[in-house]
């Protein structure tokens, strides 16, 4: 019994593992490419209570080289100094516009009306969607669209560098490129239209208004009261029959998602119910995530020189489970942290899935920013 369990516990943890480093060569950087005239962005920020970082992420996408942009900034329905302080810019930069939000219509959720209304304001054929918390490097939009140029795509993501301070962030943070890597056939969601293959990074998305308007954007039947577009926007647009990838942009752009352990939790179980936690999926990844990455160290205090197929065995799905771990670290100049205490991170991952399947069925689902979330009947789950 034991040794089947162990075996189990390689299979599942194998796969991902060999997973990640075929996609490791598959997800590439972007590479921007040479034009006779500078590429036109419109950059779309959406802004809620952003006070404490609007600025640093204006002065960043400013910096920008190789493009000619305008960069307009909705505020949301801020409560502190987010649109006086866009105001101050727009007014000694042409480049930068300052918008209101309208009403949030019951059936929206926020941040997807705020990027819908940005784009009804945005005059060039390129747009990009940009979080407030997101730096930009100095090339990375010239990059963005050379990717999106050669990608054959009509709307592509860039992951961005992950930094974390506090302790709920070094052990959660980093799961995303990892979750990606390993769990995501790239090579097969670049050949194939399939809907559930679409993903993104909602951080930073990038594409032509042409496509945008085609597939109606973040206005679409599946986004416009997600809380996720970063699994939605890219499914939105495969629906129609539109391409869509991602790139490693880790070295164009920074993002500090969360400031603390609790925006963490709250932050991810905002986004569980259309990611792992999503119905019908949040016992599918319990199962894969238990098997591949729990059950290898349970079965460790069962290790015995008198059993060495079991140890061997056991020992292989042990390092088949942390070796992307510790590669990703490396590569995405992530926390330690996360690697040594990998199965808290896997148990963290997990509880908060399930905290917000729970809150979801007691009829309490997590909301954000002061804001509850619309009906989940209003959401359209599309695989």
């Amino acid at each position: 019994m034991i040794l089947a369990l162990a075996l189990f516990a390689l299979f599942f943890s194998g796969l991902p593992c060999l997973l990640y480093f075929r996609n490791g060569k598959l997800f590439r950087k972007p590479e921007a490419i040479s034009s006779a005239t500078p590429e036109r962005v419109s950059v779309l920020i959406p802004a809620r209570n952003e006070e404490a970082g609007i600025a640093a992420a204006l002065e960043a996408v400013l910096a920008n080289e190789g493009v000619e942009l305008e960069v307009i900034v909705l505020d949301d329905s801020s409560t502190d100094r987010t649109a006086a302080i866009v105001a101050e810019y727009a007014a000694k930069d042409r480049r930068v516009r300052l918008a209101t939000a309208p009403p949030l219509p019951s059936d929206w959720c926020g941040k997807q009306h705020a990027c819908y209304q940005l784009s009804l304001l945005a005059k060039y054929e390129v747009i990009t969607f940009l979080d407030a918390d997101v730096r930009l490097g100095p090339v990375a939009l010239k990059r963005m669209v050379g990717f999106l140029r050669t990608s054959g795509a009509s709307l592509v993501s860039g992951f961005p560098r992950q930094e974390t301070g506090t302790l709920g962030e070094k052990l959660t943070v980093p799961l995303i490129h990892w979750l990606l890597l390993c769990y995501l056939p790239l090579n097969r969601m670049r050949q194939s239209l399939q809907v559930g293959l679409g993903a993104g990074c909602g951080q930073w998305f990038l594409t032509t208004a042409e496509a945008y308007r085609q597939v109606g954007g973040h206005g679409h039947p599946m986004v416009r009261a997600s809380l996720h577009d970063g699994v939605k926007l890219p499914r939105a647009y495969r629906q129609y029959g539109l391409k869509t990838d991602l790139c490693d942009a880790r070295e164009d752009a920074t993002c500090r998602m969360y400031l603390s352990t609790n925006q963490v939790w709250n932050g991810f179980a905002k986004n569980a119910r259309e990611g792992l936690g999503a119905p019908g999926f949040i016992w599918i990844w319990t199962i894969l995530l238990t098997l591949g990455h729990l059950l290898p160290f349970a079965l460790l205090p069962f290790v015995n020189p008198l059993t060495p197929y079991f140890s061997t065995v056991l020992v292989a799905s042990v390092g088949c489970s942390l070796a992307p771990r510790i590669h990703a670290a490396v590569r995405f100049e992530q926390s330690w942290i996360g690697v040594v205490f990998h199965p808290l991170s896997i148990l963290a991952l997990l509880a908060i899935q399930w905290y917000a399947t729970l809150r979801v069925w007691l009829g309490r689902p997590v909301g954000w920013k002061g804001r509850t979330p619309p009906t989940l009947t209003s959401v359209q789950h599309i695989s």
